[in-house]
């Protein structure tokens, strides 16, 4: 299996998605510091590497969802935190995406200021969704099957 691997940082080429065309899995790797500004960056960021890509506006809207739910719900927010996005583009198959945070308690609380439905969009936009992990650090991921399959 050929696996190519775009660059890390926001150097992404915008010409990611034609790398598809010629290998059979295109695979993302970013990390990004633990600070609400930077969710912005993930969606600009993503834009171009999934550009072309028929899923691209749900996995994006979805990577922002989860890049966010890092900061708020993990400690990728304490100082010096972090989180990764990782996407792999599998061409007509299927398009992986997941964010792993630095971990911590999971605690639901009952929302009454009309928040806390972000993984009911992630659910409702992806083929399949899970979390995975502990304290240590915790993977949310989302796989969009490919379109006619």
């Amino acid at each position: 299996m050929t696996h190519t691997d775009l660059p890390d940082g926001p150097r992404v080429d915008p010409g990611a998605w034609e790398l598809a065309e010629q290998a059979e899995v295109v695979a993302y790797n970013q990390v990004f510091p633990g600070s609400a500004d930077q969710v912005q960056d993930v969606r600009a960021t993503l834009e171009k590497v999934l550009a072309g890509c028929p899923m691209a506006d749900d996995a994006v809207l979805i990577a922002s969802e989860m890049a966010t739910n890092a900061l708020l719900h993990s400690r990728s927010r304490e100082p010096g935190g972090s989180f990764t996005v990782r996407a792999e583009i599998h061409p007509d198959d299927y398009l992986w995406l997941e964010v792993e945070d630095g971990g911590g308690p999971w605690t639901e609380h009952p929302r009454v200021d009309g928040r806390g439905h972000g993984l009911k969009i992630v659910a409702a936009l992806s083929s399949d969704w899970g979390v995975e992990g502990d304290e240590l650090a915790r993977v949310v991921w989302a796989r969009f099957d490919w379109p006619g399959l």
